[in-house]
């Protein structure tokens, strides 16, 4: 097969020796730019409800969102193993103990072979580093920052409550534990151009990440960002599914060729999007994307300039 990209269930299988689905978890954290450490209101673009299954909720213990997960998914892959994903708000932000504790439970799950946790890059202080490069060594981890964007003039607008530079320092410090490292980056997000995206390719390809995965803004209804697009859509650009591809497309083209990508796309429920979506399923885009890959005769790497 004609290589396209480094996908990352193929590098999953490969870290795991066996395959594992991801089951989301809602742990019942919050953010610093929610509760005034650093701001209020959160990212101008969140809203959780856009990934949480029905069994993530609060008031579900870890194990029991992880049954429940396992029972939704066994019933189509009985031997599949699983991985405890910590995506819901900011999953470092408490005290050392009361992580240990969530994580530790998660892995005492049985069939949980590993955990991911999504975080911020300011939420990330040496004892619990510490922590995660022991777990490093007993366990599958793979630690996700949002990104977002590596410009700060477009994390001010967003309101995420930290600049570039925090990202770069976190990024850092985890890798150099040995400790995977993964990223996640939106495309679209206001006052970005194209050429800014592009650049943006050479900056996150300068970090000693993993993984990175991207998905087209979206604008989801009770959002501030939605409210702002209703004030002003003309400082929004949305793109139709070809011209995202396109530019995912060239976006690839110049990431270093070690990255393993795992998304390209977010599919949130139509009931929740102040705009209207796509009307395409992951898959869908996947296969769209890789078909216009080999239309380009472009693969991952080709452009990439160390």
């Amino acid at each position: 097969m004609t290589f396209l990209y480094n996908d990352y269930g193929s590098w999953l299988t490969a870290q795991l020796g066996v395959k594992a689905q991801k089951i989301s978890l809602n742990a019942g954290f919050t953010c610093p730019n929610r509760d005034g450490r650093v701001g209020t209101g959160g990212c101008t673009y969140c809203n959780n409800q856009t990934f949480n299954p029905d069994y993530c909720i609060t008031t579900k213990s870890i194990t029991q969102q992880l049954e429940e997960g396992k029972r939704f998914f066994a019933r189509k892959y009985p031997n599949m193993k699983y991985l405890a994903y910590f995506q819901a708000y900011t999953n470092t932000y408490n005290s050392l103990d009361a992580l240990k504790a969530k994580y530790e439970e998660a892995l005492g799950v049985p069939d949980v072979v590993g955990i991911v946790i999504g975080t911020r890059p300011d939420c990330m202080p040496p004892d619990l580093l510490d922590y995660l490069f022991e777990l490093n060594h007993r366990t599958f981890l793979l630690l996700e920052y949002g990104i977002e964007s590596t410009y700060d003039a477009t994390l001010s607008r967003i309101n995420r409550g930290h600049i570039h530079a925090q990202t770069v320092d976190a990024i850092l410090r985890t890798a150099s534990r040995g400790i995977r490292t993964g990223g996640h980056v939106i495309l679209g997000l206001p006052g970005e151009t194209r050429a800014d995206l592009l650049d943006e390719a050479k900056t996150l390809s300068s970090l000693p990440l993993t993984m990175l995965k991207f998905h087209q803004l979206q604008l989801i209804k009770g959002t501030r960002m939605a409210e702002e697009y209703r004030a002003c859509p003309a400082d929004f650009h949305l793109f139709t599914p070809d011209e995202y591809i396109d530019l995912v497309i060239d976006i690839v083209e110049r990431l270093r060729p070690d990255l393993v990508l795992e998304r390209f796309v977010s599919q949130s429920p139509s009931s929740l999007l102040a705009v209207p979506g796509w009307g395409l399923k992951n898959h869908e885009f996947v296969d769209k994307l890789r078909r216009r890959m080999i239309e380009r005769n472009a693969h991952q790497g080709r452009l990439f300039i160390p």
